[in-house]
């Protein structure tokens, strides 16, 4: 049995808690700094909790002694200090982290590090830079690579037709900060919200535009190969025009903590939700121009008899996955790991990574 220290026990920590301590072969040190998140943990023989507040780092150096890997569910600015503890005690790190910036470090960290240090494990990033990345390898010549995310209620019933599904901060931080993408074989930065597109999928219309961070690290290892990369998020229409209005026009993009004090007062929670997921892959096979595209959709539903939300489980059956894989021998046991080195197949194979195979889902392929 492998012990795992995981840090942050809100929405999707408790999720990661009760998928590994459930499978029986993890013993899960849960470490938070409010007493209330850790009294609301899954109850298993197998679970530890401990308050801890990572700024302490003499405290998070203790909790890490004998553990094989510590697991990040901290919103994105704590990460380097899980990231750090975990390199000094040589532990394998994975977090959920879609910052571009924290990903830079935990790449600088690994240059050096006795452990694996592998970043993004999420959604987006995370599992759809494993799928596009999968589909990529099946070219000879790539053209374009386009990767679609949302997590959406099922019911919209407010204007912004959205309710909150995990971190407030995140989203604040994909929808202020800059983009990644590859624009006619160049890499750049382009503008988040803008580059708007309109799209229906099983009869439903959507809207997708730029976030920041979804990417992870495909921009660095698709260049020179492909002629346009991008990733946008998905939200149903409408919802692109009245954020543009709060961030930019009034100018909260400046004021994040009050846009987050209206978000998490005017947005109820819901887990009824829908995560939506779209890559499309296009390119020359034999000669030939194809496209091909995955597409799946993956519900709220039950597990272990309690009720998750679409975006819990997606985010914590990737990491969960990783790990899984991580433990298995499957993946680098030293440095930098990124999600394009995880194959699909081991990935949907994992009884983890099984959340999103076990889904409706498609896979086509069209000729020119």
């Amino acid at each position: 049995m492998k012990k795992i220290l995981l840090l942050g026990a809100g929405n999707i920590g408790v999720i990661i808690t009760e998928l590994l301590a459930a499978s029986g072969d993890y013993g899960v040190h849960v470490a938070d700094r409010d007493q209330a998140n850790l009294d609301g943990l899954p109850r298993y023989p197998l679970v530890r909790s401990l308050l801890l507040d990572v700024t302490d780092a003499a405290a998070l150096a203790a909790a890490l002694q004998g553990k094989f890997a510590a697991l990040s569910a901290l919103p994105f600015d704590f990460t380097r200090y899980v990231a750090e503890a975990a390199v000094a005690a040589g532990v394998h790190y994975l977090d959920l982290t879609e910052d571009v910036a924290c990903t830079r470090l935990v790449k600088s960290l690994a240059v050096t590090a006795r452990s694996a240090l592998i970043p993004q494990c999420g959604l987006a990033p995370g599992f759809i830079t494993i799928a596009a990345y999968e589909l990529t390898r099946q070219f000879d010549r790539l053209k374009n690579v386009h990767m679609r995310v949302g997590a959406l209620p099922k019911y919209p019933s407010n204007g912004l037709k959205y309710n909150l599904t995990w971190s407030t901060d995140g989203l604040i931080n994909e929808y202020c900060n800059p983009c990644e993408a590859i624009v006619n074989g160049e890499f750049m930065q382009v503008l988040p919200l803008e580059e708007l597109e309109s799209f229906s999928l099983d009869g439903v219309d959507y809207e997708a535009f730029n976030t920041s961070g979804g990417l992870g690290t495909l921009c660095e290892t698709l260049a020179g190969k492909v002629e346009n990369l991008n990733y946008r998020t998905v939200r149903y229409p409408g919802h692109r025009n009245i954020m543009k209005l709060l961030l930019q026009d009034l100018g909260l993009k400046d004021r994040r903590p009050l846009l987050k004090e209206i978000f998490e007062t005017s947005l109820p929670l819901t887990r009824q939700d829908v995560v939506l997921i779209f890559v499309n892959v296009s390119g020359y096979k034999h000669g030939k121009l194809v496209q091909e595209s995955y597409a799946n959709k993956i519900y709220s539903q039950l597990i272990n008899g309690k009720h998750w939300s679409a975006i819990q489980i997606t985010t914590a059956a990737g990491i969960c996955a990783v790990l899984d894989l991580l433990a298995a021998g499957k993946l680098p046991q030293q440095g930098f790991v990124r999600q394009e080195d995880i194959a699909f197949d081991n990935f949907v194979a994992n009884r983890f990574g099984q959340y999103y195979a076990e889904q409706t889902s498609s896979r086509n392929q069209t000729a020119w």
